[in-house]
This record gives structure tokens, C-alpha cells and sequence, in this order.
């Protein structure tokens, strides 16, 4: 190949969208076993290729040079052939330090925690004491100087001003995890998380519930792989460009979820949103009903309210992992914090605020089928909607006019 990426597994992998959108150069996703790497090292068979877990410092053994740099920090994610002598450069540090720079987050004379051990952690070890800061590695078995154990870092550093997450622990395929639980620090001025697959993890989700700002690693990602051209071929990707990038990955990768009380026009606006924007369309009480073999009333009936919601979750589970999807929920399925947590994950949660008095009780829906249950179901809901939406658009006098809302408010955040 001419240029691609070599790591262990690249199902989650963006670089090959990425690489592609700058339209210079061919790119492709070579999974490699440890057994192969020395043979395909040895072979020069390739002008540019970046690494990825776990090979970033298994690399360096087989270069010719190695970048100050990335000899600095011990680690290598990008190799460049020329006229078969390979360099190794790190082009992560470029990337991570520039997402850093570009969020607002000032590390001048601040502690940061830095969680993991692994190649990417030395990269940031190395870019925080760049910028200024006082490092520390936080990691499950932690060796040096500067390294402590997550149980050390709450006993002793609950005060940190800044965390990056080095970790693996909250990627897709495994986005129910998370390196540790940020109430453990009452002094946090910013969160980044390195991982661009989910788009929001579970880390970056409790950092936003606790109102601290957080970023992933989707912008570093371009931005070291703009470097990484750069190397390459000799090529600058142009400010716009990149911004152009990061928007076109992020639409591309995002949902839109719409949550609200039934009956308020989520399926209806969802279809009309999805036709719009060209975008899929799936609804979960229709998902429920197709995994069921029954109708929602008869599960009810059948097996109970609890039965149900447990259905519910794990039809949420799955659609939550799609991408470029509008997902239309039912009315109770923010009651459970897991479900919302799934959904975020790659999606924009949208609450459609309809008046309670333009709401109907229908005999399909078993707790709102009657005036007064429905009215009670409103004041028990109302707050989990509010406190769930990432957007709260008022239902429109038509489901066009609440479509055109959507997108309007979608467009300015930037979507």
C-alpha cells in the first residue's frame, strides 16, 4: 500500500474517512497481528502509514530515525518512507495539543491527571508539561516518578485541574465503561477524552452532567492525521478545510434522538426530519412491537410494565449504535438514565415540548389512556424530558413547521 493506518483491530477507525477527505492520496486500514509486524516493517512496502494500538512503541525498534519528539515521549503513530529509510514521528502531540489550545483550557500551572499507561498516555504527559501544566499518569499499575494509582489519585489529588483520558475504557464496542468517576474531583476545569468512537462516552457524559467541560478525541483525530499529510505529502490542509471535516465526520456519525410525552408527534416529525435530511428512520415502539410479536398493550397485559421496559432497553441498546439515524422514542424511555446514556452516545437528544393540552389519551397507550392518567404522566415526565434534552423545540402547528424547527436550531448549534 502507499498510505494507511496498522494497528491490531480498526473497525472503529475514521482515519480512512478522514485521509480520503483531504482527496490527495488512496488510504487504507491494514489490521496487522504481533506475529506480522517485524515482516511487514522489514518489507518498506508501503511511502506513509500511521499506527495505532497496540504498536505505537513496538514500532520504533524498526526505524532508521526517529523524530526529537516522538523520541521524547517514547512513542510513534506515524512513519514516513523515504527512499526506504523510515522516520518515525508522533504526530498525536500535534494533534492533541492543538485540541487542547483550540477548547479554550489553560494548563499553565495546573495539575492534570493523565488516566492510562499506554503509548498515547506518554503523548500527553508530554503535551501537558508543553503547555505548562504538572502531570501525573494515573494508571492500575503505575511505575516512575510521576505515575499513581487511581485509589492514590482520589486520596491525594482529588483537587486536579484537568484530566485527559488515555484509556481504552469507554470505546466502542464498550461504551458502558469509563476509567473512573469524576465526583471524585471537586476542582475540575476541563475533561478531554482521546477516544473519537463514541462520539460522546461515558466519561465526556458525567463530566457534562456535572457541568464540566469536555471534549473527544474526534478533533485531535483530523488534526494529527492533518499533520500526518503534512509528512506525507508535503500537502497543508487549509483552516476551512478542517472545519469543513470535523462537521461533515460529526453529521455523518450523529443522531438524531426525539424524546417527548406520547402522542406528541415524534413519529410523524421523525419520518418528515429523516426525508429531509436524508437521514435513516427508526422508531422503538415500532422496534418493540416487531421483537415482541405483539402489540404494546398485550405486552402490558402480558407480562407487565417491567417486562416492558426491559424490552425497551434492549431495543435502545441496539438502534443507539447506528449511525446518521433518526430515532423516534417512546414516551417513557428516559425513565431509565441507562437508555439516555446509550442514546447519547452518538446522538443529539431533541425534546418536543407539545402543550399537554393538545395531547389526546388513546387506548393504545396503557398508562395515558385516560385524561387523568395522562395529566399525571406529564407532571412525573415533564422534568426527566428537560433534564435529559440536549435542544427543546416547541411543537409547531404542523409537523413540517416542528421539521423545519428542528433543523433550524440543529444548523446554528453547528450540527
Amino acid at each position: 500500500m502507499e498510505y494507511g493506518l496498522i494497528g491490531e483491530k480498526l473497525s472503529h477507525s475514521y482515519s480512512k474517512i478522514i485521509h480520503e477527505l483531504f482527496g490527495s492520496y488512496a488510504y487504507e486500514l491494514k489490521e496487522i497481528g504481533q506475529q506480522d509486524l517485524r515482516d511487514f516493517l522489514l518489507s518498506r512496502d508501503f511511502r506513509g502509514i500511521n499506527v495505532t494500538i497496540p504498536y505505537k512503541q513496538a514500532v520504533i525498534p524498526y526505524l532508521d530515525e526517529i523524530d526529537p519528539k516522538a523520541e521524547r515521549i517514547g512513542a510513534v503513530n506515524t512513519i514516513v518512507n523515504r527512499d526506504g529509510n523510515l522516520t518515525g514521528y508522533n504526530t498525536d502531540h500535534y494533534g492533541l495539543c492543538s485540541l487542547i489550545e483550540r477548547s479554550g483550557y489553560d494548563f499553565t500551572g495546573k495539575r492534570v491527571l493523565i488516566f492510562g499507561g499506554g503509548g498515547t498516555s506518554k503523548t500527553a504527559f508530554s503535551v501537558a508539561e508543553d503547555l505548562g501544566a504538572s502531570p501525573l499518569i494515573v494508571s492500575r499499575n503505575p511505575s516512575g516518578e510521576f505515575a499513581v494509582s487511581y485509589e492514590e489519585a482520589y486520596r491525594l489529588h482529588a483537587d486536579a485541574d484537568h484530566i485527559i483520558n488515555t484509556t481504552p475504557l469507554g470505546m466502542y464496542p464498550d461504551m458502558d465503561n469509563a476509567p473512573a468517576d469524576l465526583k471524585n474531583f471537586h476542582n475540575l476545569q476541563s475533561v478531554t477524552d482521546v477516544i473519537y468512537n463514541p462520539l460522546r462516552t461515558k466519561l465526556t457524559l458525567q463530566a457534562k452532567e456535572l457541568g464540566i467541560p469536555a471534549v473527544n478525541g474526534l478533533l485531535m483525530l483530523i488534526l494529527q492525521a492533518v499533520e500526518a499529510c503534512r509528512l506525507f505529502t508535503g500537502m497543508t490542509v487549509k483552516e476551512e478545510r478542517i472545519e469543513e471535516i470535523f462537521r461533515t465526520l460529526k453529521r455523518e456519525k450523529e443522531n438524531i434522538v426525539l424524546t417527548g410525552m406520547p402522542g406528541c408527534g415524534k413519529s410523524t416529525v421523525g419520518k418528515l426530519l429523516a426525508k429531509k435530511l436524508q437521514m435513516d428512520f427508526v422508531d422503538t415502539d415500532a422496534e418493540i412491537v416487531k421483537k415482541a410479536g405483539k402489540s404494546i398493550p398485550e405486552i402490558f397485559a402480558d407480562e407487565g410494565e417491567t417486562a416492558f421496559r426491559d424490552l425497551e432497553s434492549a431495543v435502545t441498546k441496539e438502534v443507539s449504535g447506528r449511525n446518521r439515524t433518526v430515532i423516534a422514542t417512546g414516551g417513557g424511555l428516559i425513565l431509565r438514565n441507562e437508555n439516555v446514556t446509550s442514546l447519547k452516545n452518538y446522538g443529539k437528544l431533541v425534546f418536543l415540548d407539545r402543550k399537554i393540552e393538545t395531547i389526546r389519551a388513546t387506548a393504545d397507550r396503557p398508562l395515558s389512556d385516560d385524561r387523568t392518567k395522562l395529566l399525571k404522566l406529564y407532571e412525573e415526565r415533564l422534568p426527566k424530558y428537560m433534564a435529559s434534552a440536549d435542544l427543546t423545540v416547541s411543537v409547531a402547528d404542523s409537523p413540517k413547521q416542528t421539521a423545519d424547527r428542528i433543523m433550524e436550531l440543529l444548523e446554528r448549534q453547528g450540527n
